[in-house]
């Protein structure tokens, strides 16, 4: 890349102009907590709080539970300085050690600023289950509305403090959880300009520890524990006089293959199979909708009978003597048992093309149990089985290596995203609105995929081009793991989660290989593939001792059938890496791994490592219905963390279409979440944003969330020394301008170093980050 000065030949005339790139932050007010001087210099006035000294003796204030106790609690109202004309922001600071629950929410004339849950404008502290940055302070950053500050130099903010919330919950009183006990300790808050806020030289930081202890403890003597819990379950359901529902059996059937099991090779794992299949095919010859509608599944819809389907497969040489037996239907009626299974796969396959879905994770997992539907037709009935390349092209798409086409009709495939659309990005994240921490993590169920495509449970036999995309798959998660430490102070890789537009914890799991859900394994990928960066991060969790502790943690989560299924292939995946040559691959955010720039502009994520400063970005953020022009950042450094939601310039082409934001406090997405008693408002309610204009075929409707209306064609963030430019377009070329106090700057892409450059011309498809030397 180059960098050029202006030139005639950019493409702005058809664009709205960006905002200006932001100079470096300026503090215009700050307010110590728990000072005596501070507080009465700034108006200050609680309910329900106390004050007492936290960290290297600093005054601090935290809010108490309200009596009786109920969903809110303690109040602090104060008065800070503003900027009459710039974009100003607020900054609170909190002790990364410290563990809360609760949640805290910025006010302003009474109105709330930020959403409870997945906005793009935030709140202040949604709570942590475990130490965010241990003995050091984190900052938390939030753009205050403009229409709060122009013309003001002064702003009287109110803070206020909740108890937690469960997602899952449907009504208020199952949503929004009593605040039980104090809210997180407040140390400072500040206002200023500029995103990226930088603490006053005089004020004292926490530090890196010099050296970070490892952990000791569990140590292979877990694998042992595993064994007697995975024995006990698979017991269980061998004695068991009912029939097995569909996770149990295909459990059991793994099982037969698992050298260590109870279930090893034991006839009375075929025999309990093949009773409940019998079974499971009666109550579904008497309810046909079971197929969508098991009550014993969990997402029934999503898996058919495919995980019958499994079973069926993986014991299918056992099956030869009785596939050819009489079963009675339940209904009066006899019928070849072979004749009665393949119904139930064939009906199964059927209903999965027809109700594909288009979210990445449950794609896949439909196209699995779909795959898995075919490949028991195989055994059961071949001439009713598609041919192997027409069923693994549903494989394909679920992957991202060929365009997604949707469900199957009478007319062919629906295409409800169009001919091109593709289920992962070309970088290999799941093609999300943008970057997703939790939900993104889909290597378990691509890993099986690629295993249901293996002969028997020969890993090594599946299909190479889905086995490369799930290492390029692998490779592209890695980039968001960042050296941390876990809940007691050891050595540990932390998932990212700050920049997540699904995701509303702080911090993240520790997380290596792929992060442990219900259904996944620490090595499941990297014992599937033998890639050799993927067994080199593996090694790195075995080095840091924290994969016993991750198997500890899934065995204390209980003694559920998903928990235990996902323990069962640990000891083997376990000898595989453990048995492999020491590798020199690492997380590439480890300390001392090179330095390099990652982008993904379909999703519109940025992450690099500069030394010892980590930056992850997420240009295009959480903007479901229009152009908002924010993006968030989590800048982590070996002394402080900062989480912030920061201005940045957005060019784009229009749509002629504003959209209006609702006066909702709740969920920044969706009907606007759970209305919360009071009469409460938001104070972005009645904002007007510009609406960027639809792909060819695109329909735009008010307050409907769409993938494209809130994009941009050109993201351009300045967030202190670092300022990133992305071009997401294919063919258009974009200028952006280099703030004036960046006089020297070095682009992290490609090494190179200049002076005096007022802007920078980014191509077609292009990441540019610069970083200011001067």
């Amino acid at each position: 890349m180059t960098i050029q000065r202006p030139v005639a030949l950019f493409l702005t005339a058809l664009f709205i102009p960006f905002v200006g790139v932001a100079q470096q932050a300026q503090i215009l007010d700050m307010l110590l907590f728990g000072d005596p001087d501070s507080e009465a210099a700034h108006q200050t006035f609680t309910t329900r709080s106390e004050q007492f000294q936290g960290a290297f003796g600093e005054t601090v204030r935290r809010l108490l539970p309200s009596d009786p106790v109920s969903w809110e609690g303690g109040r602090i109202t104060f008065a800070l300085k503003v900027h009459p004309a710039e974009p100003n922001y607020f900054t609170i600071k909190f002790w990364g050690s410290e563990t809360n629950p609760n949640r805290l929410v910025l006010y302003c004339e009474g109105k709330q600023i930020g959403y409870n849950h997945l906005g793009d404008y935030g709140i202040l502290c949604t709570g942590s289950a475990e130490p965010a940055y241990n003995g050091r302070f984190f900052y938390h950053t939030g753009l205050l509305p403009e229409a709060l500050t122009k013309g003001k130099t002064e702003l009287l903010l109110q803070i206020r403090s909740r108890g937690p919330i469960d997602v899952q919950g449907q009504s208020f009183e199952g949503y929004q959880k009593n605040m039980e006990e104090p809210a997180r300790s407040m140390y400072r808050v500040y206002t200023h300009t500029g995103g990226c806020f930088t603490p006053p030289a005089d004020e004292r930081q926490g530090a890196a520890p010099a050296a970070i202890p490892l952990r000791q403890t569990p140590g292979p003597e877990i694998l042992d524990k595993l064994k007697i819990r995975v024995n006990g379950a698979l017991t269980r359901l061998l004695s068991t006089p009912r029939a097995l529902e569909q996770q149990e059996m295909g459990f059991l059937a793994k099982a037969w293959h698992t050298r260590w099991t109870v279930a090893w090779q034991n006839p009375a794992v075929v025999e309990q199979v093949a009773r409940s299949i019998d079974t499971f095919y009666r109550r579904q010859t008497a309810d046909p909708d079971l197929v969508a509608f098991d009550p014993q599944q969990y997402n029934p819809g999503w898996f058919g009978f495919g995980t019958i389907g499994l079973a069926i497969d993986l014991l299918q040489e056992q099956w030869q003597q009785r596939l050819d037996q009489v079963i009675d239907d339940g209904q009066g009626h006899s019928i070849v048992r072979r004749q009665a299974w393949a119904g139930l796969m064939l009906g199964s396959r059927e209903y999965l093309r027809a109700h594909r879905r288009q979210n990445s994770p449950e794609s896949m997992i439909v196209d699995w149990n779909l795959y898995l539907s075919n490949k028991a037709l195989r055994v059961l009935a071949p001439d009713k089985a598609l041919p192997e390349a027409d069923v693994r092209r549903y494989l394909y798409e679920s992957v991202g290596l060929q365009p997604w086409l949707g469900s199957d009709t009478g007319q062919g495939p629906a295409k409800p995203m169009g001919e091109q659309y593709r289920q992962l990005t070309r970088q290999g994240l799941t093609r999300e609105p943008g970057y997703t921490g939790y939900d993104g993590e889909v290597l378990d169920k691509a890993t099986q995929i690629y295993l249901a495509t293996c002969t028997g449970t020969d890993p090594r036999s599946g299909d190479e081009k889905i086995r490369d995309q799930l290492i390029k798959m692998a490779r592209a998660r890695a980039v968001f793991r960042y050296p941390a430490q876990d809940a007691y102070n050891y050595r540990a890789m932390r998932i990212e989660t700050v920049i997540g537009w699904r995701d509303g914890e702080y911090p993240g799991d520790v997380t290596y290989s792929e992060w442990q859900g219900p259904d996944a394994s620490p090595f499941l990928s990297a014992a599937a593939t033998l890639d050799h960066k993927s067994l080199g991060i593996a090694q790195q969790m075995l080095a840091d001792n924290q994969f016993f502790e991750s198997v500890r943690e899934k065995m204390d989560r209980g003694d559920h059938l998903r928990a235990i299924q996902s323990l069962l292939p640990v000891p083997d995946q376990y000898d595989v890496v453990r048995t492999q040559p020491p590798g020199p691959h690492r997380l590439p955010m480890t300390p001392g791994q090179p330095d390099f720039v990652w982008s993904d502009m379909e999703n519109g994520v940025v992450a690099l490592k500069n030394g010892d400063d980590i930056l992850y970005a997420s240009l295009y953020w959480r903007a479901r219905h229009a152009v908002n022009f924010l993006a968030r950042v989590h800048y982590i450094t070996p002394k402080i963390d900062r989480l912030a939601t920061v201005r940045q310039g957005i060019q784009f082409e229009p749509a002629g279409e504003k959209y209006t934001r609702p006066d909702d406090i709740d969920s920044g997405f969706g009907n606007g979440g759970h209305p919360y008693p009071g009469n409460l408002h938001s104070v972005h309610a009645g904002e007007q944003l510009p609406v960027a204009k639809n792909p060819a075929g695109g329909r735009y409707a008010a307050g409907v969330e769409n993938s494209f209306t809130g994009r941009g064609d050109c993201y351009t963030m300045r967030y202190g020394k670092y300022l990133i430019c992305m071009n997401t377009t294919p063919g258009k070329t974009f200028k952006c301008p280099i703030p004036g106090d960046m006089k020297q700057v070095k682009s992290l892409v490609s090494g190179a170093v200049w002076k005096g450059e007022k802007s920078l011309k980014i191509q077609p498809g292009q990441t540019e980050v610069l970083y200011q030397l001067d």
